[in-house]
């Protein structure tokens, strides 16, 4: 009778296959167009049903269009897919990003985990684990406060020097110009070897991508961006369970390249005893059992912090934060470097009141560096159109290109006055919050580092007003995330774009190859300019007017 009913079961799968199958994924779509009550939301009706619509509009590298255009259209929510939503209203910041509101980061995030021996690295940005990483941010947080930017400048200094020398020899007065992402992103690179291990790689050195990294990086975004928009695909391709069982077997070697970059610089420090296994020790240890830091780098401060906390700051998580450095402490820094470059050779009028801000600091002896036009940290703080130059870029250039995804807790919040059910993945884009009328002013498309400076001849309300603004675009400013996931690197990302702006102007005059290129977009999660080249031309450093009086 069971042997009947299984053969009736199979003649009637054989007949009628097609309608079964076209059911099934009729009913999965009807479920993912009413999924969670989302269905009230508007957007676009593919991304309703499923999520390869996101998965397209982010392969075609220009996702922050497609999101200004959805919001301009639809308003302050749209649903980019079956339980995606995005939200314009900056009102929604606070609660999505906002401390201790249960909000966790999204599997987008575990694409972008690294992987060592067939082991994924969760990093402090990459973790959706809230509790481990307010332990790990506990055990390595001082490493990154304001307080040891004093630290870390000498080394920012010495690669700062290297990239004034370099930049002159290899790009003054050349006719092939410089292509001026692709440069800066050395610069960057080669200041966080330096501050992780106190050695710089190279880029600068030999104006070359060392051990492809550079390119490395840019394919994996290429990669994490669309990828992260169906997390599971990854499963499949980089971390596929039987590959990465292999790699632990020994059989195959499936370490990011990334990763095998950042141990080569780390065995270069901590010597032969480093392993190539995660599992096995890592440090180099004394009769004391302690890590002997020589020098106040990332690197002595990650194992001081495995000294104190071994129970939790294992060997394993010293590596990942070693990994974190070369990964992502290149790439934003060099987008946001490039971006605060281009606006200002675009806006000569700003880059003109930039250059007199500098040359009257220099003429009344603020800098300390007349030989190779170095500023540091403390003179950079005093140049408040420097300062607006900056954040000006930050605004119109975030080097974030996608929603920062978070998946809303149960039973659900509500958020800017819209009820949203537990377990819907909800996210802000700075390309969209950055562009808010009622918080910069109506010319948001608009380069004006003006909007951040407060008019010092005002008294009264009229001053108050001002500041108050001011006040609240600095609130709004969405670049290195918000709360408790805030970039950890924030504080050396700005020392170094603090530094090196302000450096590079004092000594070259800095102009377009072709002054009619514009420079091309890819946002592959971070959005990194092409053809962007550049022309260098050294320039004598302006000295203080007491000096001058000196020597006539």
């Amino acid at each position: 009778m069971l042997g009947l009913g299984n053969s009736v079961i199979g003649s009637f799968i054989a007949h009628f296959w097609l309608p079964l199958i076209v059911s099934a994924v009729l009913t999965w779509l009807v479920r993912n167009r009413y999924h969670n009550g989302l269905n009230k939301y508007p957007g676009p009706f593919l991304a309703s049903l499923t999520d390869l619509w996101r998965f397209w509009d982010v392969y075609g590298q220009r996702p922050d269009i497609t999101h200004r255009k959805l919001h301009a259209k639809y308003g302050d929510v749209v649903r980019l897919g079956p339980n995606s939503l995005s939200f314009a209203d900056p009102k929604a910041l606070k609660t999505i990003y906002g401390l201790n509101k249960g909000f966790v980061k999204s599997d987008f995030y575990v694409v972008q985990q690294s992987v060592v021996k067939g082991n994924s690295l969760a990093s402090l940005f990459s973790t959706t684990d809230n509790n481990f990483h307010a332990q790990f941010r506990r055990c390595v947080n001082s490493a990154f406060a304001m307080s040891a930017l004093v630290q870390y400048e000498p080394f920012v200094d010495n690669t700062t020097k290297l990239f004034l020398k370099q930049t002159e020899h290899l790009f003054a007065g050349n006719p092939e110009g410089c292509d001026f992402t692709r440069w800066l992103q050395f610069y960057a690179f080669d200041v966080i070897g330096e501050i992780t291990y106190s050695k710089r790689h190279g880029f600068v050195e030999k104006n070359e991508d060392i051990d492809g990294i550079v390119d490395y990086l840019g394919n994996l975004f290429l990669y994490v961006a669309p990828i992260g928009q169906i997390p599971w695909l990854d499963r499949v391709f980089l971390k596929n369970p039987i590959y990465l069982k292999l790699s632990q077997w020994g059989i195959i070697d499936a370490t990011f390249p990334v990763a095998r970059f950042a141990r080569a610089r780390m065995a270069e420090r901590l010597g032969p005893n480093l392993s190539g296994d995660p599992s096995k020790p890592l440090l180099p240890v004394s009769t004391e059992g302690k890590a002997e830091p020589k020098s106040p780098d990332l690197l002595s401060k990650f194992l001081a912090s495995h000294d104190a906390r071994p129970e939790f700051m294992n060997d394993t998580l010293v590596q990942t934060m070693a990994v974190s450095m070369a990964f992502a402490g290149s790439e934003t820094t060099a987008i946001s470097l490039a971006s605060v470059f281009y606006y200002l050779l675009r806006n000569p009028s700003a880059l003109s009141k930039l250059r007199k801000e500098l040359d009257d600091a220099a003429l009344s002896g603020i800098f300390s560096d007349y030989e190779t036009g170095l500023v540091t940290w403390t003179e950079s703080q005093k140049l408040p159109y420097l300062d607006a130059c900056i954040k000006e870029a930050f605004r119109l250039h975030p080097a974030a290109g996608l929603p920062l995804e978070r998946i809303v807790p149960e039973p659900g919040v509500e958020i800017a006055g819209h009820y949203v059910k537990g377990g819907t993945i909800v996210g802000c884009s700075a390309w969209i919050i950055h562009r808010r009328p009622e918080i910069w002013g109506e010319d948001v498309d608009t380069f004006r580092p003006e909007r951040w400076l407060v008019d010092e001849t005002l008294t009264g309300a009229k001053k108050e007003e001002q500041e108050r603004r001011v006040r609240e675009m600095n609130g709004m400013m969405f670049q290195f995330g918000m709360g408790a996931r805030t970039c950890i690197g924030k504080n050396i990302s700005l020392l170094e774009i603090y530094k090196v702006v302000p450096s590079l102007f004092r000594r070259f005059d800095i102009q377009f190859k072709d002054p009619n290129q514009e420079w091309k977009l890819v946002n592959a999660w971070f959005v990194k300019q092409q053809n962007f080249d550049a022309m260098f031309e050294v320039r004598d450093l302006v000295k203080p007017l007491n000096e001058k009086l000196a020597s006539s």
